[in-house]
């Protein structure tokens, strides 16, 4: 290398040495100085034990790390847009990178349907574990910083203190898990553009006066799902399994989805993770959140629209087959109940049967019969005082609909009476049922080509009832 050049070089390395040292007035103490003020050696000499963290579980270690620093535990905050893109070993071993300290950030994250709790998004916490003094980084998953994934980095003299350290606050977050007794949707993309990957839902309060079913259906169901969790204990004494699998079948809008939302609300100590459609491929994520914050039940809501579908699976088999094995593989005191709902039982049938046991409760939710059809008006009626004849007569007329249907048929009947600014009576109900009638009848005769009969339309698949699923 040319001389000229390399003493250029040489002092152009000097000056950018003294850039970074130099420090304009009112900057924090260097952020090195603090770490080795509180380790007692140079925390460049100090190696790193890190662990990822999954963006739903970042506020349960929140929890833990706060328990376990005390009230007494010094924070530090880091200067500098460079903090959110180098590691902690990166920020004490820097030759160009003199950070200070600053100002702690923080962030609100959700823990329930309305709550929050205020979370150390990027810090670290100076405090003595197991009698050695450590530094631990916490530092939270965003997408705007290119950080996809959250981290808990721990310096400690002793690295065997640092993973203690690290075992112990997992196991405090589960302990103290924020999701504990939740009812939660994983999903593909949060809402805002830093979702975690699942939202908060508020436990539903469905009674069991709300659910129309025939008799005996829905006592079945309730008891196989709540009377093993109350026997857990004794079974798991006598070495029997607590996982369990129910699948409610039957057309669309004959109120699965409903029967679901009555057990949920009649669980409350229970931890609800649901899944539907395409989110069904986070299944293993799931039971691994039902796993650590059981008693828990992972609801599957129709499984049959992935029962062939190969794209979403890393192993090319159809995605129920990984649902299924997934319920295969959890131990066998996990209490962990999977609820499965489809308006295609058929598809289901070869998954289902090549390995009993998977699903050990199948109940067919049917199209309600004449006096479930009577009971469903005067649930769905509100406040209306429509007369018993109209009633009748209505239940009668209305032979292979579904439940969604008389939902719908309520409220239209209401809209009728407000478009004729009166207060609903017996004759917009029935307007409203001849209006419903005829544009089932219309769909029928342009998905089907014309010429069938409705009574003929709706047998099996029951064709009206697609038309009002998402009332379900």
């Amino acid at each position: 290398m040319d001389p000229d050049l390399r003493a250029f070089l040489s002092h152009f390395h000097q000056l950018a040495e003294a850039a970074s040292q130099q420090r304009q007035e009112g900057d924090g103490p260097l952020l090195n100085d603090a770490l080795e003020n509180h380790l007692g050696v140079a925390p460049s000499q100090v190696a790193a034990v890190s662990k990822e963290v999954a963006r739903y579980r970042f506020a349960d270690y929140d929890v833990a790390l706060e328990e376990l620093a005390g009230p007494s535990a010094e924070t530090l905050g880091i200067a500098g847009d460079q903090r959110h893109h180098m590691s902690l070993s990166d920020m004490v071993s820097s030759s160009w990178a003199r950070l200070s300290t600053g100002q702690i950030d923080w962030a609100n994250v959700a823990v329930g349907p309305e709550e929050t709790r205020r979370v150390m998004a990027l810090g670290i916490r100076l405090f003595s574990y197991d009698g050695r003094p450590v530094a631990v980084l916490q530092r939270r998953a965003s997408r705007m910083h290119g950080n996809g994934t959250g981290v808990i980095e721990v310096l400690c003299p002793d690295p065997d203190v640092a993973n203690a350290l690290l075992e112990r606050a997992t196991t405090l977050g589960t302990e103290l898990s924020l999701l504990r007794g939740q009812v939660l949707s994983l999903e593909m993309v949060g809402y805002e553009a830093e979702g975690d990957g699942f939202r908060f839902i508020a436990r539903p309060d469905v009674s069991a006066e709300d659910v129309i079913l025939p008799p005996g259906k829905l006592e079945r169901i309730t008891g196989h799902m709540s009377g093993i969790a109350a026997h857990s204990e004794t079974l798991r004494r006598h070495g029997q399994h607590l996982k369990r699998g129910v699948l409610l079948y039957g057309p669309p809008g004959t109120g699965k989805t409903h029967t679901v939302r009555h057990l949920i609300s009649t669980t409350p100590e229970h931890t609800i993770i649901l899944l539907s459609g395409q989110t069904l491929q986070f299944i293993g994520q799931a039971a691994a959140v039902a796993r650590h914050l059981q008693p828990s039940i992972v609801v599957l809501e129709d499984c049959d629209l992935v029962a062939m579908d190969r794209g979403f699976s890393p192993s090319g088999n159809p995605l129920l087959f990984e649902v299924l094995d997934t319920l295969d593989g959890l131990d066998s005191d996990a209490d962990v109940a999977f609820l499965l709902t489809t308006n295609r039982v058929e598809v289901l049938e070869e998954a289902l049967t090549q390995r009993p046991g998977r699903v050990d409760l199948a109940v067919e939710i049917p199209l309600p019969d004449e006096e479930a059809r009577r009971r469903l008006l005067a649930l769905y009626r509100g406040t209306v005082p429509y007369s018993d004849e109209v009633l009748d007569e209505v239940a009668t007329r209305s032979d292979h609909r579904t439940a969604s249907f008389f939902k719908e048929l309520m409220r239209r009947s209401v809209l009728t009476a407000a478009d004729e600014g009166v207060e609903p009576a017996d004759q917009h109900l029935t307007a409203a049922l001849d209006s419903l009638l005829s544009d089932q009848e219309a769909l029928n005769r342009s998905l089907l080509g014309g010429g069938m009969a409705d009574d003929e339309g709706m047998d099996g698949d029951a064709i009206g009832g697609y038309a009002y699923h998402p009332l379900a």
